[in-house]
């Protein structure tokens, strides 16, 4: 009876680790993100659910990345970019506002409101620097997650020599990978 009995303690609990929902994460951001010039395969969110379930995690990644896309539109898009079972959203926006002539404190303060929307739903957030947009301090005043993608120009870039082709993502993806899997892993202590 004893036999029987862990046995079917041990089915029900396989059963649920079977069925547990997925990590829901959503890679929030402008062309970058959404993989402008390569195949939607080799853009980064795609490239980082391969990543982290070649490791073994149970996670999906969407890619709500805005061609063109501010802060401004990150605001406006919100409710329909960041579904409510969201767990991680990655955050990369800021490019396209200072090309239409933004300052910095506007995006900041733009970026900080974004972050606390996030927060404000239970949601980790990993924010991501581009090239000259260097928002880590936004990301240490509102204690969340930082990435900086930094890669030179030439081999890494697309044929427009400014976004990343599938090499240059491959790369970002490996670095910014551990601090993924950290916040996998707070969702996991909830």
């Amino acid at each position: 009876m004893a036999r029987i009995v862990a046995a079917l303690t041990l089915l029900i609990a396989t059963s649920a680790t079977a069925l547990a929902r997925p990590i829901h994460i959503v890679a929030y951001g402008d062309s970058m993100t959404a993989g402008w010039l390569v195949a939607r395969k080799d853009a980064y969110p795609a490239q980082l659910q391969a990543a982290l379930r070649k490791k073994g995690y149970n996670v999906v990644v969407d890619n709500a990345g805005i061609n063109g896309g501010t802060f401004a539109d990150a605001l406006l898009h919100f409710g329909e970019a960041i579904a409510p079972d969201t767990d991680i959203a990655l955050i990369e926006f800021g490019t396209n506002d200072l090309r239409q002539r933004a300052t910095m404190k506007t995006v900041r303060s733009r970026l900080t409101e974004v972050i606390r929307a996030l927060r404000a739903r239970k949601i980790e957030v990993l924010v991501i620097g581009f090239a000259s947009l260097k928002v880590g301090d936004v990301a240490r005043a509102e204690n969340v997650a930082y990435a900086e993608w930094n890669l030179p120009p030439g081999q890494y870039r697309a044929r427009d020599h400014a976004h990343y082709n599938a090499q240059g993502y491959a790369i970002v993806v490996e670095r910014m990978l551990p601090r993924v899997e950290g916040l996998i892993a707070r969702v996991k202590r909830r």
